[in-house]
């Protein structure tokens, strides 16, 4: 077994989440060949900070949407329905506009609706997480790191988690940070946490 490259791990880390993971970059320097799985962790865990954060989560759901910071069923009564749009008289769209509204009390982006069964992270661990996101059966059908970080850098319903209106919180890193912990984990294989 080779011995992990802590060098480039650290350096890659670092850049992608601006000092978040210094710490684990200081320890990852003093792991053993027995524990890559470590340094996995601690890349893949600002990513997962993030998409298991509110503003990802609730709309990531079986039955259907959360809402809140404690992430409560939708308080109308709003089931998934058979395409993750609503059920039948009452679709995402009669409240859900494509954009917050003018208060931005009713939040809304272009295509407003639950994410794919395939893609629902209720309940999963950052493991099985890490591991839905590179499965393509599970990911939308994205095949390779570079679509799943043009899925997370363009799609209006993934960028309205950072413009969520109405006094929401933001994801624990910007946008920006987020997109480059993305490809630092990607540069390195996408391993993931045990």
């Amino acid at each position: 077994m080779q011995p992990l490259n802590t060098t480039v791990l650290c350096r890659t880390a670092a850049a992608a989440v601006l000092g978040l993971a210094a710490a684990a970059c200081a320890s990852a320097q003093t792991l053993s060949v027995a524990t890559p799985v470590a340094a996995a962790a601690a890349l893949f865990d600002p990513i997962a900070r993030v998409v298991m954060h509110p503003r990802c989560l609730n709309c990531h759901q079986v039955e259907a949407p959360r809402q809140t910071e404690l992430g409560v069923r939708h308080t109308q009564g709003v089931l998934r329905g058979r395409d993750g749009q609503g059920a039948p008289g009452m679709p995402c769209a009669s409240c859900h506009q494509g954009s917050n509204s003018a208060d931005g009390r009713v939040p809304g982006a272009k295509h407003w609706q639950l994410a794919p069964l395939s893609m629902q992270w209720q309940g999963l661990k950052p493991a099985e997480l890490c591991r839905q996101l590179k499965d393509p059966a599970r990911n939308g059908n994205r095949r390779t790191a570079a679509q799943l970080i043009k899925h997370m850098a363009t799609e209006p319903l993934v960028l309205w988690a950072w413009a969520p209106g109405s006094g929401r919180s933001l994801p624990p890193l910007s946008h920006a940070d987020f997109l480059t912990a993305l490809q630092a984990w990607a540069d390195l294989g996408m391993p993931c946490p045990p």
